[in-house]
């Protein structure tokens, strides 16, 4: 069983779910410096990190990239697949050799629209992923740019 903070595998997954969702995932890795895709990009896969560091990073013109989060173990890189249009919303760079589950978008979202009960829990995980990544983007955007640094509330 898959139990991890709350980007990752959704503690109150069933374990019959977890291990269905898993039937679907294939071990990939990735070198140091990897994009693993780019903003824009289709969104067909998704993955489950193993070992090694990710960082999530949104282009901003006429500047370097934002790094908008670091993703670890067991925390889930990518959630734009599950929704149309199905294009990445930030770009992906593995920051250490990174080890991983990687999940073939099309087939899990064929599985969600097939169990309705799996679909609903995976739309809720995924959910819960957006919402922690948008408040990231916006503390670490707003820490950047703001005058004060005005991401962080005290």
């Amino acid at each position: 069983m898959i139990t991890t903070p709350t980007t990752s595998m959704p503690r109150a997954l069933p374990v019959e779910h977890q291990q269905r969702l898993m039937g679907f995932a294939h071990e990939v890795s990735f070198p140091q410096g990897t994009r693993l895709f780019e903003e824009g990009s289709r969104a067909d896969r998704f993955w489950i990190i193993r070992t090694g560091t990710v960082q999530l990073d949104m282009h901003v013109p006429g500047r370097r990239a934002a790094v908008i989060e670091t993703l670890r173990h067991n925390e889930l890189v990518g959630w734009s697949w599950l929704f149309t249009p199905h294009s990445w919303h930030l770009g992906a760079e593995a920051t250490t050799p990174v080890r991983a589950y990687e999940f073939d978008a099309a087939a899990v979202r064929l599985l969600c629209e097939e169990d309705p009960a799996i679909g609903s829990t995976i739309a809720q995980w995924v959910g819960d992923v957006l919402a922690h990544r948008l408040r990231s983007a916006r503390t670490r955007l707003l820490d950047l740019y703001a005058p004060y640094g005005a991401g962080s509330r005290g």
